[in-house]
This record gives C-alpha cells, structure tokens and sequence, in this order.
C-alpha cells in the first residue's frame, strides 16, 4: 500500500479523486469542437450538443473507474507507482463498491443515449455502445488494449475522431470530410494526455508486464509521438485555411502553441516520477485551451 493511504479522505472525495478530474477536459474537449463545426456548418442543436458532452464525461468517469478496478487486480498498481493515488489499490474504495460505480456511471449514459438515438437514430446506438465497450476493454478482456501497446489507437480514434465527428453527428445527423479533419486535433490532443501518462509509468509497466506502447518505442520514441501528435495539431488549422478559405480567425489556436511547445520541452528536459504528473495535468489543460480557441475560430 502506497504512503498515499495513510491519508485517507472522505468518501465522496475518495470518488472524486477516482474520477480523475484533471482528465476530463480530455472529454470536453472532443464535444466542444464537434458542436463549434456544428454551429459553423449551421446545425448547431443544443439539446443533442448538451446531452452529448454529458454522455461523454460519463463515459471517461466510467472508463477511469474501470481502469481504476482493473489495473488494481491486474497487480500493475504497486507500491512504487508514481501517478496520483488510485482508490481501490489504496483501500479508499473497495472492489466491489468500484465496480457498482462503474455499472452506474455507464448506466447513467442509457437514458441520454435512448434521447440522442430519438434526435439522431440508430447510428448513435452503435457509436455510444462502441465507446462504452472500448473503455471497458481498455484495460479488460481478451486483448486489453492498454496492455497490448493499443491504447494510444484506440483513444485517438474514439475519445478523439468518434466524440468529435459523434458530437456533429447527432446534431447534424450526418458526418463530411471537414468534420472529420476538425476531429484530428481533438484525437491528437486527447491521446498526448495518454502518452504522458504512459511516458512517466514506463518503468513500472515494464516491471509489471504492461506493454503500452511507450513502452514499446521508450522515452525517445515516446517524446516524438507527443510531438507528432502536438505537430499535426497545429497543422490543421492551416489545411482548414488554405483548403477550406476559412478566415484567419481559424489560427486562434496558434495562440496556445507556446504553452504545448513548453509542455514537450519539459519531456524533452528529462522530467520524471512525479514531476510528471503536473506535465500530465498542463497536457490535459493545453487539449482544453486549443479546444476553446479552435471552437470560437470556427464560429468566428
């Protein structure tokens, strides 16, 4: 048990650390965008927009919590794990209340899931079912994506493509290849926050047998994924303006270019441990930024 248990918070805290807060801007970011093309497109309906962003910060909950669970029966949660306390493993929460938790928060996604296929149809049955299951296999299941160098694939394509061109989808009830290059940033952004978390546990999965895939490429190989993903990020709103004629409001992403440069900088320094942590949180915290800035350049 980590020294972390020895300060035992409350209840309700204990679920909100389990939550991983600073990880949803990760699912805010995707629906942001998928409604800003939304409202540039002139399609924008704020019921579908509205119940969309909850599904989706339901969903990540959800998959926090299952990871939460999972990771601790797996045994790859040890002592000498350097990411923020998890619940189960430090006996804040028990395994059997964390599952019941899980069960609800994807629970919870059904009557919003039954309002979105009535506004949008039966596609939307396939998508929401599609994103619960990938976040439940995440680290579950024959092939647990995270432990089978899979888990940065499967987040850029449904916690980044899917909810970005989903979000549109149910507001617009159809998808064209501008929604889908608007979803590139979104799935670039939300799977550095993964290579991150993945950089700074590399030696601990690899004590563990986890095989993410910055395990696989190591700290170098790791450093030019982020800065792949950070680099197509910042290209896309120049393809939107060259191939799209969008006006130069489209760049007002390029404002929080210096803050992601700092970020991987930082990578680039060597920091490690703990220190990564605040890394992780500045990653989660630039997805948002581009996201709003990327938003109002759309609408503007």
């Amino acid at each position: 048990m980590s020294s972390s248990a020895l300060s035992r918070p409350a209840k309700m805290e204990a679920w909100w650390l389990a939550s991983r807060p600073k990880t949803l801007p990760a699912a805010m970011m995707p629906v942001l965008v998928g409604s800003a093309l939304a409202l540039h497109d002139g399609v924008f309906a704020p019921g579908p927009a509205l119940a969309a962003l909850i599904c989706a910060l339901l969903i990540q909950i959800g998959t926090n919590f299952s990871n939460d669970l999972l990771d601790f029966q797996a045994g790859t949660d040890t002592e000498k794990r350097t990411g923020p306390a998890r619940a189960v493993a430090n006996r804040w929460i028990t395994e059997r209340e964390m599952l019941a938790g899980t069960v609800i928060v994807f629970g919870l996604t059904v009557p919003l899931g039954l309002y979105l296929i009535r506004a949008a149809g039966w596609p939307v049955l396939i998508i929401g079912l599609l994103s619960i299951a990938a976040g439940i296999a995440y680290t579950t299941g024959p092939l647990p994506l995270a432990y089978n160098g899979l888990g940065d694939l499967f987040v850029f394509i449904f916690f980044g493509l899917v909810a970005t061109a989903g979000t549109y989808y149910v507001q617009a009830g159809t998808v064209n290849g501008f929604v889908l290059w608007g979803s590139v940033p979104a799935g670039a952004l939300v799977t550095n926050i993964l290579v991150v978390n993945n950089y700074r546990d590399i030696e601990t999965d690899r004590e563990t047998n986890k095989r993410t895939l910055a395990t696989i490429l190591g700290k170098t190989g790791t450093r030019i994924e982020f800065l792949i993903l950070l680099v197509a990020s910042y290209g896309i709103p120049f393809l939107f303006l060259s191939r799209y004629d969008l006006s130069l409001w489209i760049l007002l992403p390029l404002l929080s270019l210096p803050f992601g440069l700092r970020v991987f900088f930082k990578l680039m320094a060597g920091a490690e441990g703990k220190a990564l942590n605040e890394v992780l949180a500045q990653t989660a915290r630039l997805a948002l930024g581009y996201g709003l800035l990327f938003s109002v350049g759309l609408v503007l």
